[in-house]
């Protein structure tokens, strides 16, 4: 449920003392209007720009210099808060949140509720399910060019730190992206204390406590395992990191790439068979990436594709005894018949 808000007269005084200290800004606060205005200056002309904003210091940093640089450019720019009802009071500090915006001088202002089901992904990950879900209706309905998200360099390093973690390739450990289809990330190249530093007097951001509960694996690489590796490595492995993510990044692009044209160069005739003389030939990281698109394209589910299934595959190419095969999530088996590979439904 979405409920907009107009600017009211209540929040009158603090727009007012948000307005007076407008020309009073930090270097800090400088870094992250420059990196929020190269963003929205290379967006389509004419159409708004959200910033989704829970009320912690990155977003409200964020909300407050995409008001300010859609201000002098002219430019329509809104806000979104979404509240996930789980934790008590937040559908007050969700409103809170959207007076904050509006004396921002963000318009539209858009508080969503939603509910957030339990499913696979865990906590984490189902409160993310649900919010993207929101962002996404909310960036219809207001026909947005672009949806701004406020991670920064700091949690570009815990991702990349979870990714390590999972042991799932390059592209696990590649990061988020400066842009993904509707969404931007201008600060994922600032460190986290350059954008809180930017946080406007008169703005109170709210600490989330599932930031610091050690229940929550992200939790515990912000708060253990990032200083502990500073402490013993020294200072700047958050910023090595990113640039690592960076790196990856391009290798992952260029191998899928590889792979992609891979698979459409080593099909047999008009079939969906891979020829395996010519897959033998590929590298490792190439084959193993058009073995995992193969599967996904026979209806093998991604996320239940583990990189076991694709390494038990890849053994019908490069080591062939004569298995009769390897069954795949989605009711799949995949198979060998002298130089094809074939993966097809069960019978």
């Amino acid at each position: 449920m979405a409920r907009r808000l107009s600017p009211p007269g209540e929040h009158v005084d603090l727009a007012t003392h948000l307005r007076g200290k407008a020309d009073m800004i930090s270097g800090q606060g400088l870094a992250v209007r420059k990196a929020v205005g190269d963003v929205v200056a290379s967006l389509p002309a004419g159409r708004a720009v959200l910033v989704a904003c829970s009320g912690g210091a990155d977003s409200l940093a964020l909300a407050a210099a995409l008001g300010h640089v859609a201000s002098r450019a002219r430019r329509l720019a809104g806000a979104v808060t979404v509240d996930h009802g789980l934790q008590q009071g937040s559908a007050a500090r969700a409103r809170n949140v959207a007076a904050s915006m509006v004396a921002l001088g963000l318009d539209p202002v858009e508080v969503v509720h939603v509910r957030v089901d339990a499913g696979a992904e865990g906590p984490e990950g189902d409160a993310r399910r649900a919010r993207y879900a929101a962002l996404d209706a909310a960036a219809e309905r207001c026909r947005a060019a672009a949806v701004l998200l406020g991670h920064t360099r700091d949690d570009q390093a815990e991702t990349v730190l979870l990714g390590l973690a999972r042991g799932s390739g390059a592209r696990s450990m590649s990061g988020m992206l400066d842009s993904a289809g509707l969404y931007r990330r201008p600060l994922l190249h600032l460190p986290r204390a350059t954008v809180r530093a930017a946080v406007p007097d008169g703005l109170v951001p709210w600490d989330d406590p599932h930031n610091t509960d050690p229940a929550y694996a992200r939790a515990r690489v912000r708060q253990r395992v990032l200083p502990a590796l500073e402490s013993e490595l020294g200072p700047g492995i958050g910023a090595a990191l990113a640039r690592t993510a960076d790196l990856l990044r391009a290798d992952a692009d260029a191998l899928d790439d590889w792979a992609e044209r891979a698979l459409t160069d080593h099909r047999l005739d008009a079939s969906t068979d891979l020829d395996v003389g010519a897959l033998g030939g590929l590298p490792k990281a190439v084959r193993w990436r058009v073995l995992r698109r193969a599967a996904i394209a026979a209806g093998s589910p991604p996320t239940d594709l583990t990189a076991a299934h694709v390494e038990a595959v890849d053994a019908l190419v490069t080591r062939w005894r004569g298995q009769v095969g390897v069954d795949l999530p989605g009711k799949l088996r995949a198979s060998r018949s002298g130089g094809a590979l074939r993966i097809a439904p069960l019978d």
